[in-house]
């Protein structure tokens, strides 16, 4: 046994037998994630995995195809957190399926996120000669039925280069790899998409290739009016996939987070703090026990982004030293506007409409009355 085992021994030792191991980390646990296979369920376990063998703590990761069956467990305390996608942040603001009657505003809180070397961003084929976000116009946006969060992110990304959906020709599919279809097929031009997907790699290998368009993080007035409609992407310096990105030549664009640990905000401090603890100090050993993984790194978290993060986070990032007075204050915006909604719903929903489609509308209405008198923005008009 050499001395660098020895010593990683001994931390490991400490780290099990501190405190806030011993009493507040669970010895058996369950997560939500995307289905068996996804990269999401795939950290998941990787996670997973380590904290058993260095921890001694069981994770078991329920998988589900949707973010209301991701979130379900969560919310009836029969998992603890949820590695979701951008479905946090619906849930959050009550809209699309969560402005449902069984639903409404949840208190979402984070723990942490993966941002991985891929951009997710709007994909357009290589033969309609476009170069930039604002020679769109013109070209033919595909949206998948029954997906309007897919819809509002490609129309959030067109705002930067100054169009809108009147701009472009929306071309509906029934699905997403049909859409994918009709993409290669010349039935659309734009579909958005993450660099590193099987769909857009199927894309660059067709007659018409595939691009990413660049989206120049100092362009303040572009991204402030993606911002307006979807404030959750962010621009980030893709390194990999197709469509122009790699680490010799890295293209900015936009992107998010995936997949997002999140919980809500009434479980223990003591507990996602000892899971949030745990999440850190093993990341070097399960930073390479799944693709993407790597995008766990402390470093990488984004501290100032749409939710807010868990109290109990909140004190481990203190005690790593990376938590700031700005954060905090962006943290508190964000708890007050949750608040502001969570309030909204409950006046709301006591007398609103029985029948579904009524109650959804009327709830939106509600919802962005109460944010405009807040002086917040509304973010999802009806």
């Amino acid at each position: 046994m050499n001395r660098r085992t020895v010593v990683t021994g001994a931390a490991l030792a400490l780290l099990i037998s501190s405190p806030a191991f011993s009493q507040a980390l669970p010895k058996e646990m369950s997560w939500t994630a995307y289905d068996t296979g996804s990269s999401g369920f795939n950290i998941a376990v990787a996670i997973g995995q380590q904290f058993k063998q260095k921890l001694g703590t069981d994770v078991r990761v329920l998988p589900s195809g949707n973010d209301t069956g991701r979130l379900a467990p969560v919310k009836a305390n029969r998992a603890i957190i949820s590695q979701m996608g951008i479905g946090t942040y619906f849930a959050q603001e009550g809209v699309f399926e969560f402005g449902a009657k069984s639903w409404g505003p949840q208190a979402s809180r984070l723990l942490m996120a993966a941002t991985a070397c891929n951009g997710l961003s709007l994909a357009v084929a290589k033969d309609t000669g476009a170069k930039e976000i604002k020679d769109l116009k013109g070209k033919r946006l595909g949206v998948v039925v029954g997906s309007p969060a897919l819809t509002q992110g490609a129309i959030a990304l067109l705002a930067f280069g100054n169009l809108t959906e009147k701009d472009v020709t929306l071309v509906q599919f029934s699905s997403n790899n049909a859409m994918w279809k009709g993409f290669i097929n010349n039935e659309a031009d734009i579909a958005l998409s993450s660099t590193i997907s099987g769909q857009s790699k199927e894309a660059d290998s067709s007659p018409r290739g595939v691009i990413f368009p660049a989206m120049p993080a100092d362009d303040k007035a572009g991204w402030a009016r993606v911002h307006k409609k979807a404030p959750y992407f962010v621009a980030h310096k893709a390194t990999c996939g197709v469509g122009g990105p790699s680490p010799q030549t890295p293209v900015t664009m936009a992107s998010y987070a995936y997949p997002i640990f999140m919980t809500y905000a009434d479980r223990p401090a003591d507990t996602i703090y000892a899971i949030t603890k745990a999440m850190i100090d093993t990341y070097d050993d399960y930073k390479t026990g799944a693709p993407g993984a790597e995008g766990m790194a402390l470093s990488l978290q984004n501290l100032t982004w749409v939710v807010p993060y868990h109290d109990g986070t909140i004190r481990a990032f203190k005690e790593k030293g990376v938590w700031t007075d700005a954060a905090q204050k962006h943290n508190d915006n964000l708890v007050k506007r949750q608040q502001v909604m969570m309030d909204a719903w409950k006046a709301y929903s006591a007398n609103g409409p029985s029948d579904d489609k009524a109650f959804l509308e009327g709830w939106m209405k509600a919802r962005a009355a109460a944010l405009q008198k807040a002086g917040m923005d509304v973010i999802f008009e009806q």
